[in-house]
């Protein structure tokens, strides 16, 4: 009994920590969030039915734009890596359904940064061929860099997107 009341109060204050990152976010609204402006944008709306229920679909658009100093930067030592923390700020769609495979949150990401390799190899035939490849060679987000994306939000008909904003850096 001791362990779940003890599991029960840690899982309280980590979802509490959780939430407590989240700033709400409304249409046409800017919030700095650890030097980042993140812009929120609902761009079209239309009732659509899926299941005999009607909802309401909302194309939005969002936008984080660098306004400090300082650059993020994550150089990449070998390929193909693997990188999961290239996340800068993450806007979730509490009220989203993600019926018809639309989305319930946009990750706004850092920029990669493609580098051409040439390398020198045999094809098939024997014969020695220069080939050039794009790879990544890191990701980054400079001072002054904007990055965008859209996303598709179903929610319950006649509610708007309830969107939350929370920074990943």
């Amino acid at each position: 009994m001791k362990n779940l009341t003890f599991l029960f109060s840690l899982t309280t204050v980590f979802l509490l920590g959780i939430s407590a990152n989240a700033q709400k976010i409304s249409d046409g609204q800017t919030i700095d969030v650890n030097g980042m402006s993140v812009t929120f944008n609902i761009l079209n709306k239309e009732s659509v039915e899926s299941g005999g229920k009607q909802y309401d679909r909302y194309k939005v658009s969002a936008s984080v734009k660098n306004k400090s100093d300082k650059g993020y930067n994550i150089r990449l030592s070998a390929f193909p890596q693997i990188v999961s923390n290239i996340g800068l700020a993450e806007l979730d769609c509490i009220n989203a359904t993600g019926a018809r495979l639309t989305s319930k949150k946009i990750e706004l990401k850092m920029k990669a940064q493609m580098i051409n390799v040439t390398y020198s190899a045999y094809d098939k035939s024997g014969k020695f061929t220069t080939s050039t490849i794009p790879v990544t060679g890191s990701y980054y987000f400079d001072p002054g860099d904007t990055i965008e994306d859209n996303a598709i939000f179903i929610v319950p008909q006649g509610e708007k997107p309830d969107v939350t904003i929370r920074s990943l850096k």
